[in-house]
Parts: C-alpha cells; sequence; structure tokens
C-alpha cells in the first residue's frame, strides 16, 4: 500500500476571499456607512432639539416671572433676546384680554434655531391686574395661577 506524499501548500491551495467576495463586502458597506452616518445625525438633532427646547421654555417662564413680579406695562407688546452659553434665544411677550373676566393673558413665544431651521416654544398664563396689594415697601403686584 502506497501512501500519498504530502505537498507543502501551493498558490493555489491556499484560502483567500475571492475578488467577488471583496466586491460583495465593499458594495455592502457603501450602502450600511451612509445609512449609519444618517441615524447618528438624526439622532444628535433631537437631542440638541431637546436641550434647546429646554432651554427656550425655561426662558419663557422667566419672562412671564419677570414681567409679573416687576408689574410692567403688560397692555404692549414687547421683545427682548436671552442668551444661554453660545444660544440667543429671542422672545416676544404679547398680551390678551380675556373674554371669562378682567384677566389678561400673557403668551411669551421663544424662537431658536437647530442645524438652520427655526423652532419656536410658546408659554401662556393668566394675570389679574387689578390684583395689587399693598406692602410697607410700596406697591407689589400679584398674579393669579
Amino acid at each position: 500500500m502506497r501512501r500519498p506524499l504530502h505537498r507543502p501548500p501551493t498558490a493555489r491551495s491556499v484560502r483567500a476571499f475571492t475578488l467577488a467576495e471583496v466586491l460583495a463586502a465593499l458594495l455592502f458597506m457603501a450602502i450600511v456607512i451612509p445609512v449609519a452616518m444618517h441615524g447618528l445625525s438624526v439622532a444628535s438633532r433631537a437631542g440638541t432639539l431637546g436641550q434647546r427646547k429646554s432651554a427656550a421654555m425655561r426662558v419663557a417662564e422667566r419672562v412671564l416671572e419677570e414681567t409679573i413680579a416687576t408689574g410692567q406695562n403688560i397692555s404692549s407688546i414687547s421683545n427682548g433676546t436671552v442668551t444661554e452659553g453660545d444660544t440667543s434665544y429671542p422672545w416676544t411677550l404679547k398680551s390678551d384680554t380675556w373674554t371669562e373676566d378682567t384677566m389678561t393673558q400673557l403668551t411669551v413665544t421663544v424662537s431658536f434655531d437647530v442645524q438652520g431651521t427655526t423652532f419656536t416654544v410658546n408659554a401662556s398664563t393668566l394675570y389679574d391686574p387689578t390684583a395689587v396689594t399693598a406692602t410697607n415697601a410700596g406697591t407689589t403686584t400679584g398674579a393669579t395661577p
């Protein structure tokens, strides 16, 4: 009985990827990478939008509270800009008469940009201009929630 000879591996017997397999892998990567990058971009934008929307609501609430606490002239439209970090939040305060009684509806609109798109948030409250109480230091204006 003859034993088969063990030959060293030749170039044809070495396992390797074929050209078709390499091209298929490159095609798959060309499809997957842009989709994954777009997903990361959308996630980043959503995070930034959430942070700026939260900051814009804080600005709106602060403007409402300061307006009521200081008793500024609420019968007119006023506006301004608040900067938090590196972002500016322009705001507009508008007052409307409330149809049910003597109260006034105050509405603050704050706008902000995220990746070239402008978004706005609104905050409203009712204010009773007749609720004025006297104190030792002078007159202060109260608010009705």
